[in-house]
């Protein structure tokens, strides 16, 4: 297969987003098939208000129509709504191009954390985005009776691995100077990760956070005992993960948290909110606590055994859910792509 990824989340950008497309892009080659990447910085592009790191291209769609017609794709992919996803497929609707997308993030409620823009006005452009495509792939079933409810159609699920390879529990200790238990948080340190309701708790022990972004500034100066990191990525990540004691993930607008997965993979118990995300992600699974105390989950947390957290996240791999995304691709005329 010849497949082409349109994303406005793309290397050097840092979170979920991309490691997911980044893994499935490893995976579907590792398998034979060409994956074309159609990312920010092949463009001239802007810095995102309120997110400078995060580069909003400047799409000549004029050079996409070029490139489109020019190449004989098996599938299109639209993984982001942002001026990259628009163009495409404003270019495959013009050459009468079927393609498929994908719904990753909660732009809704980000735009609404920032901006007074109803919620309402940015659903509705997002149904007209993902109304053109042959399938809206989501990565749980509550995401999609979400969707579902405020008018989405032809949703399919898409759900996400983790490299157990490189996320394991047996790496080298990073926290033996600190005082325990530690508690770590990896995150995009950003408004809507709610992480406030994590370094605001009166645990004992270490707060770890793990990230960077537009809020750490404020974040280290309004919580100078957490230890802040910066950006850790790979085995290093990994190790921070596996030398913790609980994870804490504080969010309550993530469609998916990936980190969890990560986590898990390290032998590292989890408490969150009861929200979609750590609900979709741990289920019944007795890996993590679940709790509108986040305190209370933070610390029921620590009971957990180490093995059963490896033993869960052993049965998500990054092959499955490759499969999961080749079975709803399209090919250009409308018809299933050769898997």
């Amino acid at each position: 297969m010849r497949i082409l990824l349109a994303s406005d989340a793309w290397a050097p950008q840092v979170n979920g987003v991309v490691r997911c497309l980044e893994a499935t892009k490893r995976e579907l080659e590792s398998r034979g098939a060409v994956v074309d990447v159609i990312s920010p910085d092949q463009f001239r592009s802007v810095p995102m208000p309120s997110y400078p790191d995060i580069r909003l291209a400047m799409v000549s769609r004029k050079g996409l129509a070029k490139r489109l017609q020019g190449t004989p794709y098996d599938a299109i992919h639209m993984a982001t709504e942002g001026p990259i996803g628009w163009a495409v497929r404003g270019v495959c609707q013009k050459l009468g191009l079927s393609f498929t997308t994908s719904y990753h993030t909660r732009f809704p409620e980000y735009l609404r954390a920032r901006a007074p823009v109803p919620e309402r006005w940015s659903y509705a452009l997002l149904r007209r985005f993902h109304g053109a495509g042959a399938a809206l792939m989501v990565a749980t079933p509550a995401m999609a009776r979400e969707l579902g409810a405020l008018g989405f159609k032809r949703l399919a699920l898409w759900t996400f691995g983790v490299d157990t390879e490189q996320f394991r529990p047996d790496l080298p200790q990073q926290f033996a100077h600190l005082p325990r238990p530690v508690f770590i948080t990896v995150a995009r340190l950003a408004v809507e990760k709610n992480l406030e309701a994590f370094l605001g708790l009166d645990l004992p022990g270490t707060k770890v956070v793990v990230g960077d972004g537009p809020a750490r500034a404020d974040l280290e100066q309004r919580y100078p005992d957490a230890i802040f990191t910066g950006f850790k990525a790979g085995t290093e990540l990994a190790a921070l993960y596996a030398s913790a004691d609980a994870f804490v993930f504080p969010s309550r607008t993530d469609t998916f948290g990936l980190v969890l997965l990560e986590a898990a993979a390290c032998g590292l118990p989890i408490a969150a909110f009861p929200v979609q995300g750590p609900m979709d992600v741990i289920g019944d699974n007795p890996v993590g606590c679940l709790s509108e105390d986040l305190k209370a989950a933070a610390l029921g947390a620590l009971t957990i055994p180490r093995d059963r957290c490896r033993a869960f996240a052993l049965g998500h791999s990054w092959s499955a859910a490759t499969d999961q995304f080749v079975s709803h691709l399209v090919g250009p005329g409308g018809l299933k792509s050769a898997a």
